[in-house]
């Protein structure tokens, strides 16, 4: 990494996005959060019947304000767990500035970035 401060996020790319919910149950374990406590919860959007006749039903993994982008993980070099631990691979790690770079022009992308990420660098 170079010596100037970078503000790292997470990009989902939920198009891909199972609802396997390896994401949330490796978070919880991760942070050792209580019941009903999340660092990232999967939401479901759906079903829902489309205008061309076709069923939609679409998993929206959603960072929670207890995220912190795995702070121990991270000073250990590894991945925040969700995205380590995401089944089908649609979640991606880095500098918020490559991550908007592969996020343009496509859709159901979000790109997430914790409060506490904004002067720290990894």
């Amino acid at each position: 990494m170079s010596k100037d401060k970078k503000t790292y996020g997470i990009l989902i790319d939920y198009h891909y996005c199972t609802g396997c919910h390896a994401c949330e149950v490796a978070c919880k374990s991760e942070l050792d959060l209580p019941h009903g406590q999340f660092g990232i919860k999967l939401a479901e959007d759906g079903p829902r019947k489309k205008i061309d006749g076709k069923w939609e039903l679409t998993y929206i993994p959603i960072p929670t304000e207890l995220c912190n982008l795995c702070e121990k993980r991270l000073s250990e070099g590894r991945l925040p767990t969700c995205v380590h631990h995401c089944q089908s691979a649609c979640m991606d790690f880095g500098p918020v500035e490559e991550l908007a770079k592969k996020m343009a022009g496509k859709t159901k992308q979000v790109l997430f970035v914790p409060a506490v990420n904004s002067s720290r660098s990894v």
